[in-house]
């Protein structure tokens, strides 16, 4: 797959940088290559993403970072199953538990959530950091949600992650499934609350919590574009139908001016006019 020129291999993190010095020199230049393009789209075009990991995994299928980058961009393209086995081989070549919480939502997406709540109370879960921790929390309220049981889902975003004031990457987020979790059990006005209290922390617009607020408080938002558009369309019929009665006056005169002139052919003078204005009109 092409190579954008402005992408030299340096942009990638420094320790996926030191796994790759296993690798012969030109080999690693072409695999960090790959691993940037795979982060650079992975959001906007997972499926272009996911093309670039199979080139590096091509590559370099031994290097733990490569079979993490392949993991991420499947889990983007909902190849569930496909993740979950690289994530496992990059956590077998590290021996880190830091892609736990993502393992057991893949096996959310394969239809598995009692498997995901498993996982949330295997000893691995303990050893994650404080961000871990609230993905897996996040993860197993989602598989509560999977299985029905609104109230323990609930009751599993309850922590005190969501009751800090001070706002972290995973405060906007964990706000966002309790505000979910609480409109889905019928709890609108704790939902609205929430709901507002995600937007305050989410800084960088990962969530869509000010759309939900706003149909909650009923605002329908007018795309202004459409709107002009819809300006343009009705101007445009407006100036055609103008144009139609104008182009009948003329008609009108033009018959009215032969009539005058020959009476014995006025009338097939004003047959052949108005034969001419239907047969416009059908066209």
């Amino acid at each position: 797959m092409p190579i954008p020129e402005d992408v030299t291999g340096d942009e990638i993190d420094k320790d996926v940088r030191q796994e790759l010095l296993s690798l012969p020199k030109t080999l690693a230049e072409d695999v960090a290559k790959n691993l940037v393009m795979v982060a650079r789209l992975i959001d906007e075009d997972p499926e272009g993403a996911y093309g670039y990991s199979k080139v590096a995994l091509r590559l370099a299928s031994r290097v733990a970072a490569v079979r993490e980058a392949a993991g991420f961009a499947a889990y983007a393209t909902q190849k569930y199953s496909e993740a979950l086995a690289e994530f496992r081989a990059a956590r077998r070549m590290s021996g880190g538990v830091e892609l736990w919480p993502v393992m057991a939502d893949c096996e959310r997406g394969l239809g598995r959530p009692e498997k995901a709540l498993d996982m949330a109370g295997a000893p691995e879960a303990n050893k994650l950091d404080k961000a871990g921790q609230v993905e897996m929390r996040l993860v197993a309220a989602g598989a509560r949600r999977d299985m029905g049981q609104l109230d323990a889902a609930i009751v599993t975003l309850q922590s005190p992650e969501l009751a800090a004031g001070s706002v972290q990457p995973w405060t906007a987020r964990l706000r966002y499934a309790y505000a979910d979790a609480l409109l889905a059990a019928g709890r609108e006005g704790e939902a609205r609350e929430w709901f507002a209290k995600a937007i305050e922390a989410d800084r960088d617009g990962s969530t869509d919590a000010s759309d939900r607020l706003a149909e909650l408080d009923g605002v329908d938002f007018v795309d202004a574009l459409d709107e002009t558009e819809t300006e343009t369309e009705t101007e445009n019929e407006n100036g055609a139908e103008s144009e139609t009665e104008s182009d009948g006056d003329v008609v009108e005169e033009a018959t009215d001016a032969e009539e005058a002139e020959d009476p014995a052919e006025g009338k097939a003078g004003s047959d052949e006019a108005g034969h001419g204005v239907v047969d416009r009109d059908e066209d």
